[in-house]
């Protein structure tokens, strides 16, 4: 079954329709590459996809070992390369923990997962993965 249905809707912007629920993104080029820099940029949602997927891979852990990541933040940086070809050269991850006494065997679970969702293994290795965990 089909996952994904994209259109191109024309002057750089894309509808993507997620099949199973209906739910849609739109993208458009960035802004420093010819486009409006309305919505997110397809390089932006790859990066985003990679901090959401960790997050969400930390939560399934949190949820196994029974403790909580729930109010965790990450903020995430894209850094593209300069020379072509257009590529993302460094995603830049930070995560910071809700104020909690995270055991040294719930940070070590956190620290291991998060280097293995699903993304971050897809990934290129060229595309380089630069991850900070934060603890209050």
């Amino acid at each position: 079954m089909t996952t994904v249905e994209t259109i191109y809707l024309g002057e750089l912007r894309t509808e993507a329709t997620h099949v199973q629920s209906g739910n849609k993104i739109i993208t458009d080029a960035p802004t420093d590459n010819q486009g409006r820099g309305e919505y997110f940029s397809p390089t932006d949602l790859v990066a985003t996809s990679l901090g959401s997927c960790m997050i969400t891979v930390m939560g399934i852990a949190a949820r196994t070992h029974n403790f909580n990541i729930d109010g965790t933040k990450l903020m995430i940086t894209k850094v593209m390369t300069q020379e072509p070809p257009r590529r993302i050269a460094e995603i830049i991850v930070e995560l910071t923990f809700p104020a909690g006494n995270y055991s040294e065997k719930e940070k070590k679970i956190l620290e291991y997962v998060v280097k293995t969702c699903p993304v971050a293994l897809s990934l290129h290795p060229d595309v380089k993965q630069n991850i900070k965990l934060n603890y209050s």
